[in-house]
């Protein structure tokens, strides 16, 4: 088992957290690989899905060795604690929420609390955030990034909902430290279909999408 720090590093190196929701709990296992395959090692399972736990169980089990998995919308530390003892190595949530912050920082996982203003980022920062989800990112744009991190070059932000191929560089450039991607990752009809190298192919243009940009001078 790694460390926190080292499970944080790991997020902020690719840089691409996958957020998985489904109907079917079942086949997160096989969209969990795929998405692997394709180079993102973070695996975020909303606790939106039905059976969540045992989802996040399942792919702990048989997973556990090739992704970094964790839940996500999480609102309260009595999910945070179910979901780590199912094998979430880190906690994202919707909102902050300081006790969800203070009970992963004692279990020793990776927290990455959501907030939009200023005063919520920085507040998230001050309650032991290791990264602090910009949350819905889609409006407020890339500019808010750069706007934010001027007075606050401290905090890791980023940024989830409404991330696409178009504007992962442009995140990452005004500086994000990594993107979350749901929707516009995982292929329903793909998924529904078996078609498990779209998903591989789409996850290595965000990875790749990442990297260009980080050459670029950004994150």
């Amino acid at each position: 088992m790694s460390s926190r720090s080292e499970n944080l590093a790991s997020i902020k190196a690719c840089g691409v957290v996958a957020v998985l929701r489904a109907d079917r709990p079942d086949a997160l296992v096989q969209v969990a690989q795929a998405i692997g395959r394709g180079g993102i090692g973070a695996v975020e399972i909303t606790m939106t899905t039905p059976g969540a736990l045992d989802a996040i169980g399942e792919c702990a089990n048989r997973l556990g060795d090739e992704i970094l998995l964790g839940a996500g919308t999480v609102l309260d530390p009595e999910t945070a604690r179910a979901a780590i003892l199912a094998g979430a190595e880190y906690i994202v949530t919707p909102t902050l929420n300081p006790d969800v912050i203070t009970l992963c920082r004692r279990y020793d996982k990776v927290i990455i609390p959501g907030a939009l203003t200023p005063t919520e980022i920085l507040t998230a920062w001050e309650c032991g955030a290791d990264i602090v989800k910009v949350f819905p990112a889609t409006a407020v744009g890339p500019r808010y990034f750069k706007d934010v991190k001027a007075p606050l070059p401290q905090i890791d932000l980023m940024p989830t909902g409404g991330v696409d191929l178009d504007n992962t560089g442009d995140f990452i450039r005004a500086g994000a430290c990594a993107v979350a991607v749901g929707g516009n990752l995982v292929d329903k009809a793909a998924v529904a279909a078996g078609e498990w190298h779209v998903l591989t192919d789409t996850a290595r243009k965000y990875v790749e999408a990442v990297r260009n940009a980080r050459q670029e001078g950004g994150g």
